[in-house]
């Protein structure tokens, strides 16, 4: 990622010199050096005496399991987001770790601060060109459908005979709702979209190995009789600094 250092307008006078800013480009490092394994080992005689999976099936399952492991890695990445608390609530303090009780009387609140903040902070056209999104509890999300139940007219008709997706962005109020069991405890994670990037590795992602007879002791390299099947994924992450106040840690009790 390249980032682009903001020039200046500034006043001038007809008749008289000017000064030329200067164009600065700062080059944004994405480290891939993240490693995750699902090596998974079976028996020759454990493989052909039962007919209810198969290897494909195994694998199948790694590739679902590694998907959710992306997910649980983004939302500990907390630690590099701006955080929003209490105060950043009530709008009497900014970058606040105190944690906020998320309730059906003050869901919208959150969702109107968080949007309010990211504006004070001059994302409005990056809002508007890539989207607010909040990433909620399952907890949260149940206040959030009681609340979109309980107002409006069309919306809150829909929301009543289906509920609200979890399937897929939930859009309301200008943001985009989403629903994850895989955030670390005390966090939520919200902001604008495509402010950082997650690196991951083409060349292992989604490329599970079939190996016959492997090794499974890493002291004598001793092979064991049957099929080691292992997925793998290599991940980086960059959360460039000149956008920091883009994206949000939410501390929640």
């Amino acid at each position: 990622m390249v980032m682009l250092q903001q020039n200046l307008a500034v006043a001038g006078t007809r008749g008289t010199t000017y000064t030329h800013q200067q164009f600065t480009l700062t080059a944004e490092t994405l480290t891939i050096d993240g490693i995750q394994m699902i090596p998974v080992f079976i028996d020759e005689a454990d493989r052909y005496q039962q007919s209810y999976i198969d290897q494909m099936n195994i694998a199948d399952f790694q590739g679902k399991i590694i998907s959710e492991k992306i997910e649980s890695l983004t939302l500990a990445q907390y630690g590099s987001w701006t955080d929003f608390g209490a105060t950043d609530l009530t709008n009497t303090g900014d970058d606040d770790s105190t944690a906020i009780t998320v309730s059906a009387a003050n869901i919208d609140d959150i969702i109107r601060a968080i949007k309010r903040k990211l504006y004070a902070n001059n994302g409005v056209d990056l809002a508007v060109e890539n989207g607010i999104f909040i990433v909620w509890r399952a907890e949260d999300f149940e206040l959030l459908e009681g609340f979109v139940q309980a107002n409006g007219f069309t919306e809150a008709d829909i929301a009543l005979k289906n509920g609200i997706p979890v399937q897929k962005a939930f859009r309301y109020m200008g943001v985009d709702h989403y629903l994850s069991n895989s955030h670390t405890a005390l966090h939520v994670f919200a902001g604008i979209k495509r402010m950082g990037e997650i690196g991951i590795l083409t060349g292992t992602f989604g490329k599970v190995k079939f190996i016959e007879d492997p090794a499974i002791s890493v002291t004598t390299a001793a092979t064991a009789s049957g099929l080691g099947i292992i997925a793998r994924l290599d991940y980086g992450f960059d959360w460039p600094a000149q956008r920091t106040q883009f994206f949000m840690d939410v501390n929640v009790s």
